[in-house]
């Protein structure tokens, strides 16, 4: 009989949260603002261009890179904003989402030994992709209240052995915002290395109060170490479609493509076809901005008189509330009692800080329809 006797290469993975609280959600019929998923359907346009796709035969594989108009159409969209032009043959892939991106990226660069600074809170998929090629995750605790990156701190965090730095931006959970100033400062930090940046970029195109998303292909040396991660389901409000993209220059897309090639090989073709059509109407992703912002506006205007504290979301679809003044409970005890006891659900985000630190808030996704929305701060005003 056979029997593992192997030593696990992710001994202290658990289960996510995200599977943890959506299970209790369902147990308890709550509403479900924690995973970040919109509760409304994608355009039916887009829907109709799948469809007009698989009925002229593209069923079959793509491209391994990527359907080549789609890669064309990314490269005139990235260059059109940020004034980067990126290859479609040599430094563009279509990805298995951004999950994908981030996980080949760390792959194809992180031997064992090697050092990679994640900034915390971050997202959960950062540092099992470190710790599964024998990197090591080098955290970088976010202040608390603002988010803010101490870049001093950063600095200091780097050593011969740093072979790669991961940012997102706009930032999950926190709502935040890289500014310029920002990416100067990271840009000036690296330059004098050989350091690889992977830029989680999945929420691009939601950007609030007339802020610009600043891209890490904005700046010229950051370009030219970055992996530069999006994604469509995040965009298009088609989060089960794991549809994104990553851009990179061609010597580390070269990598990059060793890698996803025996990975998943290549994606899912009829909707790559219709994505390359949508994409041609700029208003489809430009407009996204007042599209959430109009959710975010409403979901604390109706919060205005309750006992949270909160400082307005930069970006995302994400929401941090501060509970301090309702309870001195930690957070993922109030937010297993708001699950049970109110039937609402959220994150708590103390298990992607380092050493479980506690901010007393929660995260909660105001990517639903405004009656989902209004039920919810109904529940959180009685509290």
């Amino acid at each position: 009989m056979f029997k593992n006797t192997s030593l696990s290469k992710l001994p202290n993975v658990k289960t996510t949260i995200f599977t943890t609280v959506g299970n209790l959600a369902r147990k308890h019929d709550a509403i479900d603002l924690s995973q970040g998923f919109p509760n409304f359907e994608a355009d039916a346009e887009l829907i109709g261009l799948v469809t007009k796709a698989m009925r002229e035969g593209h069923n079959q594989y793509a491209s391994m890179q990527g359907y080549y108009g789609l890669r064309e159409i990314i490269s005139k969209k990235i260059e059109r904003l940020h004034g980067r032009k990126y290859n479609p043959d040599s430094e563009i892939t279509v990805t298995v989402g951004a999950t994908q991106a981030i996980f080949t990226a760390v792959t194809a660069f992180v031997h064992p030994g090697d050092e990679v600074i994640v900034l915390k809170p971050c997202y959960d998929c950062y540092e099992p992709a470190i710790e599964v090629n024998g990197g090591i995750a080098i955290p970088i605790q976010l202040k608390a209240g603002d988010y803010k990156v101490d870049w001093d701190e950063f600095k200091k965090k780097i050593t011969p052995k740093t072979r790669m730095v991961i940012i997102n931006t706009p930032h999950n959970p926190s709502g935040r915002i890289f500014t310029k100033d920002d990416m100067l400062q990271l840009q000036e930090i690296l330059r004098p290395t050989n350091i690889i940046l992977v830029s989680d970029e999945v929420y691009e195109h939601i950007i609030f109060d007339g802020a610009e998303h600043q891209s890490a292909s904005r700046f010229d040396d950051l370009a030219s170490r970055s992996f530069v991660c999006a994604s469509f389901g995040k965009t298009f409000h088609v989060t089960g479609w794991k549809m994104g993209y990553c851009a990179a220059p061609a010597e580390l897309m070269k990598e990059f493509i060793n890698v996803h090639q025996f990975a998943v090989f290549c994606v899912d073709h009829p909707v790559q076809r219709a994505l390359a059509e949508y994409l041609k109407n700029e208003e489809h992703y430009l407009g996204l901005n007042n599209f959430y912002q109009e959710k975010r506006d409403f979901f604390l205007s109706r919060l205005e008189h309750s006992k949270f504290s909160f400082t307005p979301s930069q970006g995302t679809y994400f929401q941090l509330l501060d509970y301090t003044s309702i309870t001195g409970e930690e957070d993922e005890v109030f937010a297993k009692r708001l699950i049970i006891d109110h039937k609402l659900a959220s994150i708590a985000i103390s298990s992607f800080n380092t050493d479980n630190r506690q901010d007393s808030v929660l995260r909660f996704c105001f990517a639903k329809k405004k009656e989902t929305l209004a039920k919810a701060t109904d529940i959180l005003n009685s509290l």
